[in-house]
């Protein structure tokens, strides 16, 4: 990725390592709404099935997620992100691995059964947010889902003005670019987000790579 969209990320890690603290956005359980739709779907992983986490910070997704019976990866940018994510779970089942979302391994494209993605786009400028769209989509496997987790915002404005972010909330038709390279839209919502319901409202998507 490029240095001036994404080369905070690790300094941010770093420094908030040696006060004692974490990011902002971190949290010691999954995002609620990606248990809503986690729950709500009944999706289990049965022990054989492989999943991958975008951008998993200190490893609260991934964990909940391997907790489903999924064979699971995550990946962050920042190398200071998963050495605590292994610290903080010595006894994980994840496999936890330091990747850049735009330059991922290509046994990674079309490879994993359930592709997660919580908050990572809408903390990327466009240009590389398409980008990043695009290569998270390229995870699905055939047959496999992907699910969508962000900030939503409440109108179809503007959601690329730089001035405006980090994080920027994102709108329906940046939403709609997942559906990218085969990748087809499931069930596309944009509901109150349960961590703060009467501040922001946020996007629930899943999506659906038909099987060949």
């Amino acid at each position: 990725m490029t240095d001036d969209a994404t080369g905070w990320f690790e300094p941010l890690y770093a420094q908030t390592a040696a006060d004692g603290g974490a990011p902002p956005w971190n949290r010691d359980g999954p995002h609620g709404l990606l248990e809503q739709v986690v729950e709500d779907r009944r999706f289990d992983g049965g022990g054989t099935r492989s999943a991958i986490v975008v951008g998993c910070g200190l490893g609260a997704d991934a964990e909940y997620i391997a907790s489903k019976n999924y064979n699971t990866t995550a990946f962050d940018l920042a190398p200071t992100a998963i050495r605590i994510a292994n610290d903080h779970h010595p006894d994980t089942r994840v496999q936890y691995e330091v990747a850049d979302l735009l330059d991922l391994p290509d046994a990674w494209r079309h490879a994993f059964d359930l592709v997660v993605e919580c908050w990572t786009v809408q903390a990327l400028p466009d240009p590389p947010r398409t980008d990043a769209i695009h290569a998270i989509s390229d995870l699905v496997a055939p047959g496999g889902t992907l699910i969508v987790i962000a900030v939503a915002r409440d109108d179809d404005g503007d959601d690329s003005a730089p001035d405006g972010g980090p994080p920027w909330f994102l709108n329906a038709a940046t939403i709609a670019k997942f559906a990218h390279d085969g990748v087809e839209p499931v069930d596309v919502r944009r509901v109150p987000d349960p961590e703060a319901p009467e501040q922001r409202r946020g996007w629930r998507a899943e999506l659906t790579r038909p099987a060949a």
